[in-house]
């Protein structure tokens, strides 16, 4: 019996992990943009919703998979640049809350315009992957889960190594540590929010890929970004590395609680259970576990 509780619990948890990378890879999108520009964007979610809306329709019209996915990338791609330039920058060194508006605006605009061109109905999203059980010594686990994780480990991997080793990735890191010495040194931050926002656009393919997947193609998709936030909380809203271990300590904290404790509480609690560790955390260490301390010269 004490082997079997073990192996139920490794179960619950290791389920609660490849949850909590799903909600990694939302939460990245949120720290590009937040890292570089201090702009929360709050239309992450409607990216996401567009991008999977965008595939699957063009998938049912008869246009071939990898077709599908070019041509979704290329729409997230403008969608990255165009918010940046109509946006973004006419609102540079404006307050963080007309910002926060901003993108809140452009989450509504976004979302009519997938429903403008693409319908209300609802899509199943099929890539190919069966969400059946592996058996691993006795736990089983998602096979579509370990995809998600896959794919969101190759990501988080393909991300790390393109702001570490390329030029654009240098230029990046020197915006994010300091606006001011980067434009001294003549870099040009327009430039460097286009490219950002762009690969803010192809993490929400992905993201809208794997999400459309699992809960299939619908506007209520786009909520998904509201997973998001405890996530930046324990993480940090500027750590990449943050918005991994956040998801992962999210997804483990969500699924050991409805398990162990949810009858307790009448069941139900994984909806709103990450919101109070979020909540909980933030009195505690309002930057996050690996977010920077803001320090302001007076």
């Amino acid at each position: 019996m004490g082997d079997f509780d073990w192996l139920f619990l490794i179960e619950v948890l290791v389920g609660g992990l490849l949850s909590g990378v799903m909600y990694s890879l939302v939460a990245i999108g949120f720290v590009l943009i937040y890292k570089t520009s201090g702009v929360l964007n709050f239309a992450q979610g409607a990216m996401l919703l567009f991008a999977a809306l965008t595939f699957v329709s063009l998938l049912e019209r008869g246009i071939p998979f990898a077709l599908a996915l070019v041509l979704t990338l290329a729409a997230m791609v403008l969608i990255g640049l165009a918010v940046e330039r109509a946006v973004l920058r006419p609102l540079t060194n404006k307050p963080p809350i007309t910002l926060f508006m901003a993108t809140l605006g452009l989450s509504y605009i976004i979302e009519g315009a997938a429903q403008l061109i693409w319908g209300t109905q609802v899509h199943g999203l099929e890539l190919g992957i069966e969400d059946v059980p592996f058996d691993i010594g006795g736990v089983f686990i998602s096979q579509f889960d370990l995809f998600a994780a896959a794919v969101a480990a190759a990501m988080v991997a393909a991300l790390s190594a393109f702001f570490r080793y390329t030029r654009i990735g240098l230029a990046f890191r020197a915006v994010a540590d300091d606006q001011f010495a980067a434009l001294a040194v003549g870099l040009k931050l327009p430039w460097i929010w286009a490219t950002v926002w762009a690969a803010a656009g192809v993490v929400a393919l992905v993201a809208g890929l794997l999400w459309g997947a699992r809960l299939g193609v619908q506007f209520s998709l786009s909520l998904v970004v509201l997973k998001a936030l405890p996530v930046l909380v324990l993480g940090g809203f500027d750590s990449i590395l943050g918005a991994i271990v956040g998801g992962l300590l999210i997804g483990a904290t969500e699924k050991l609680a409805e398990v162990y404790i949810g009858e307790y509480f009448g069941g139900g609690i994984e909806g709103w259970i990450a919101y109070v560790a979020a909540l909980a955390f933030l009195l505690i260490r309002p930057s996050g576990l690996f977010g920077q301390k803001l320090v302001e010269r007076v």
